[in-house]
């Protein structure tokens, strides 16, 4: 029987894998299957993650399947698949994220038995648990060829609610478990990217928002400022017991916490509105719009996605002066970092002229639109999964 040249070009390249480098048209025949692993599914992340599997699952390729953890109080399983892209494969798996011996090895050998059934050719770990669990899944199945990236979303050896030999551990366990089974480490900010080039390879993917629907998205800003507020988990991270000072300095301005969380007795002032959580996202992106000056009082970010919500509606940023949100924040030109009480009054003063929130709000959609957009960034993303 007479094979054509198709088929003995197929044969050739099957046998010579390294071939098929140059010829695209053909890789493009298989599925790439992609394996995303991540604890910490809340919060900003969660938004990153609706974001990245309506990229991800467009591309004919790849078969998208994320494990996640659902032991946080705002997840529903209901919502994740509601809001992930339809063609997502969602497998629940229990992951902490404090360290717990016995339930950290259950959630191990459960990585592991799952990564084997599907034997992906890419693993994206997310976050600092279980790019540990998932790495040592990685290490201990030996027959498991994926290409392996690691993102943190902030590292936890950032953190500022632990000890210092504590955040030195952690941070000799990231250098450690980099060491042990290698990939790269994909940052999800300038900032981080510099930190993540410390413990092995790096390269930068920035944090990015859809922008569809927000082209011609224009905020009404009031004369007068009513309205400061912010959104996410009332957790230490987010520095809410900050937040409720700065209110407690300001008792003639409303102020507004889009979400809850465990530290919700710490927003004590009477000026103070928590909304509690909502039953999807778009609902407390509505919250958001209403806001005259959105606050963001963080310890620790990795890149903050509630700030490039806000600033492609045109808010302007008053954040604190830290990793995250300095590489979102133009200071002076798109909102303004501060250090101190006294710097936000200052803040607040300048922020009174409604005509300087219109050119500052003007710039922080220009600046998100160009380098936070998720189909632009997450495109780059899948270059480097197909590379």
């Amino acid at each position: 029987m007479a094979l054509d040249n198709g088929l003995i070009e197929f044969m050739m390249l099957s046998c010579y894998p390294s071939k098929a480098l140059k010829h695209p048209k053909l890789l493009l025949m298989s599925t790439l299957k992609i394996v995303h692993i991540v604890e910490a599914l809340g919060g900003g992340v969660y938004t990153y993650f609706k974001n990245l599997t309506q990229v991800l699952c467009e591309a004919p390729d790849l078969e998208v399947t994320v494990i996640y953890s659902g032991n946080r109080d705002e997840i529903n399983n209901d919502q994740v698949a509601a809001d992930f892209h339809p063609k997502t494969r969602l497998i629940c798996i229990s992951m902490h994220r404090e360290i717990r011996f016995k339930e950290d090895f259950k959630a191990f050998k459960a990585l592991k038995t799952t990564l084997k059934q599907i034997e992906p050719d890419v693993l994206h770990l997310h976050s600092s648990k279980s790019g540990i669990l998932g790495r040592f899944a990685y290490l201990f199945s030996p027959r498991l060829k994926a290409k392996l990236f690691y993102t943190p979303h902030g590292f936890s050896f950032l953190r500022k609610d632990i000890s210092s030999i504590k955040r030195h551990l952690f941070f000799s366990i990231e250098f450690l478990s980099q060491k042990l089974t290698g990939g790269t480490l994909i940052a999800c900010g300038d900032t981080e990217l510099r930190y993540a080039k410390k413990i092995g390879p790096a390269l930068l993917v920035r944090n990015g928002i859809q922008q569809l629907g927000l082209t011609n998205f224009e905020k009404q800003h009031r004369p007068q400022i009513k309205c400061i507020g912010t959104l996410g988990r009332i957790t230490y991270a987010r520095n809410p017991a900050y937040f409720n000072q700065l209110a407690l300095n300001h008792p003639e301005l409303e102020f507004l916490w889009i979400g809850d969380g465990e530290l919700r007795h710490q927003l004590t002032a009477p000026n103070i509105f928590i909304t509690g959580w909502f039953n999807n996202y778009e609902q407390g992106l509505q919250k958001l719009e209403a806001l005259d000056l959105y606050l963001q009082t963080s310890l620790w970010e990795g890149l903050p996605i509630a700030i490039l919500e806000a600033s492609a509606r045109e808010i302007p940023i008053v954040a604190t002066n830290i990793i995250g949100n300095k590489d979102i924040v133009a200071d002076g030109k798109t909102g303004f970092l501060f250090d101190a009480e006294h710097e936000f009054d200052q803040i607040l003063q300048k922020s009174k002229n409604q005509s300087t929130r219109i050119v500052l709000g003007n710039a922080a959609k220009k600046r998100t639109a160009i380098l936070f957009n998720s189909e632009v960034n997450f495109e780059k993303l899948i270059r480097l999964y197909r590379a």
